[in-house]
C-alpha cells in the first residue's frame, strides 16, 4: 500500500469515528421528543455515551492489536461498532439506545487507537505528525458534512436511518482494511496479554513527563470540543434563534476550519510540535478571554463573532491533535499500541467526565461555552509551558 493509499484509509477509519458524533446533531431534539419527552436536556446524552464508551475502550484496544496484530483487533471492534449501530435503530427506549451507543463507541475505538498504532509502526517523529496532520485534517473536514447528511436522512426516512449509515461505514473501511493492508505489527514484536505487561506499560507512559502532560492537555483540549459539540446546536437555537439554520452554519464552520490540520502538516517539521500547540492555546485564550471582556456576543453582530470563535474550537484541534499524539507516541515505540490506549483512554474519558456535568448547567447563554473554553486553555497553556524542559533531548521540539 502507498502513502497516499495508506494515510486515506487511516482517514476513513477516523472519519467513521467522526460522522458517528456530529451526524446525530440534528437528530438530537426529534430523539429527546420521542424517547425523553419529559427532559429534553437528556437528549445530548446520546453523544456522551458515545464518548464515555469509546473512552473505556481505548484502554482495550491497544494492548490487544500488541498481542493479537493490528488487523484482527481492528475487525472485531468495527463489528462491536456496526453492532451497536444495529441495536440502536431498532430500540424504543432512550435507555436501551444509550447502551447501544455506548456499544458503537466502544467499537469505535478500535479505529480511533489502531489508526495511530498503525501509523508509530511505519512512520517515526515529525513524519508521523505530517502524516496524522493529513489523517486529522480528513477528521476535521468530516463534521462539514455530517449534519447535513444527517439532517438531509432525517428529512427523508427520519432519525433513526442515520444508524444505517454508520453500518456502512463501518464496513467500508473494514473490507478495505482486510483486501488491501498488509498486517504492519510483526509476529516477533507482539507483547503477550498478560496483566503485568499491561501494568507495567500504563506505568511506563504515565511515568513519562512528555507524554503524561501530552495526555493531560489532549483531555483539556478533548473537553473543549466535546463541550462545544453539546452545546453549540442549543446556544444557535436558544441564544441567537438560528437551529433552523445550523447544519448548514456547521458546515461552513467545519469547512472554515479544516484548514489548520493541512497548515499544520506543512509547518509541523519547521517548527515542531510544541510550537504550534502552545501557539493555538495562546491564540485561544486571547480570542475567548476578548469575547468575555468585551461582551462580543451580544448585540446584532454577536452572532457572526460566535460562528468566528466555534471556527477557532476547531482549528484549534486541528493544530493539537495530531501533535499531541505525536508527541506522546514518540517516546513509545516499543509500546505503540499500548500507548495509543492509554493516551486515549485518559484523555477521552477525562474530557467527557471535565464536559458532561459542565454541559448540563447550560442556561441559555453562550457565557458558560465560552468562559469554560478560556479556562481549560489556561490549564492547558500552563502544562504546555511545565512540558517545555522535558522534549530537550527529544528530536521533536
Amino acid at each position: 500500500m502507498g502513502r497516499t493509499e495508506f494515510v486515506a484509509l487511516l482517514a476513513m477509519m477516523l472519519a467513521s469515528v467522526a460522522f458517528s458524533i456530529d451526524a446525530m446533531l440534528p437528530a438530537l431534539p426529534q430523539i429527546g421528543l420521542e424517547l425523553t419527552p419529559e427532559r429534553l436536556e437528556n437528549a445530548p446524552l446520546i453523544l456522551s455515551a458515545f464518548l464515555l464508551g469509546m473512552g473505556v475502550g481505548t484502554f482495550f484496544t491497544g494492548p490487544l492489536s500488541d498481542a493479537f496484530g493490528r488487523k484482527r483487533v481492528l475487525v472485531f471492534f468495527s463489528s462491536l461498532f456496526i453492532a451497536g449501530a444495529g441495536i440502536a435503530f431498532v430500540s424504543q427506549s432512550f435507555e436501551v439506545v444509550l447502551a447501544a451507543r455506548v456499544l458503537q463507541g466502544l467499537g469505535a475505538a478500535g479505529p480511533r487507537v489502531i489508526s495511530n498504532a498503525i501509523a508509530r509502526d511505519r512512520f517515526l517523529g515529525r513524519q508521523m505528525a505530517q502524516v496524522m496532520s493529513v489523517v486529522m485534517m480528513v477528521f476535521v473536514l468530516v463534521p462539514a458534512i455530517a449534519p447535513l447528511l444527517g439532517a438531509w436522512i432525517i428529512s427523508f426516512s427520519g432519525w433513526r436511518s442515520i444508524f444505517i449509515a454508520f453500518i456502512a461505514f463501518g464496513l467500508l473501511h473494514v473490507i478495505w482494511m482486510m483486501i488491501r493492508l498488509p498486517e504492519t505489527l510483526a509476529v516477533e514484536n507482539r507483547r503477550p496479554m498478560r496483566m503485568s505487561l499491561v501494568l507495567s506499560a500504563v506505568a511506563e507512559v504515565m511515568g513519562h513527563p512528555v507524554a503524561r502532560l501530552s495526555i493531560v492537555v489532549q483531555m483539556l483540549v478533548s473537553a473543549m470540543l466535546f463541550l462545544t459539540l453539546m452545546l453549540v446546536q442549543p446556544v444557535y437555537d436558544l441564544v441567537y434563534g438560528r437551529g433552523d439554520e445550523f447544519p448548514y452554519w456547521f458546515f461552513f464552520v467545519a469547512l472554515a476550519s479544516g484548514s489548520a490540520s493541512l497548515l499544520n502538516a506543512l509547518l509541523v517539521v519547521r517548527l515542531g510540535m510544541w510550537r504550534l500547540i502552545t501557539s493555538a492555546l495562546v491564540a485561544q485564550i486571547a480570542l475567548s478571554g476578548a469575547f468575555i471582556v468585551f461582551d462580543l456576543g451580544a448585540g446584532s453582530t454577536g452572532f457572526y463573532f460566535f460562528v468566528f470563535w466555534q471556527i477557532f474550537i476547531f482549528f484549534q484541534a486541528g493544530l493539537s491533535f495530531g501533535n499531541l499524539n505525536a508527541l506522546a507516541m514518540e517516546p513509545m515505540g516499543h509500546i505503540a499500541g499500548m500507548a495509543a490506549s492509554v493516551i486515549g483512554a485518559v484523555s477521552t474519558v477525562g474530557a467527557v467526565a471535565i464536559s458532561g456535568p459542565i454541559g448540563t448547567m447550560f442556561n441559555g447563554s453562550e457565557t458558560l461555552l465560552v468562559v469554560s473554553v478560556l479556562v481549560l486553555a489556561a490549564i492547558s497553556l500552563g502544562a504546555m509551558m511545565r512540558m517545555k524542559r522535558h522534549i530537550a533531548n527529544l528530536p521533536i521540539v
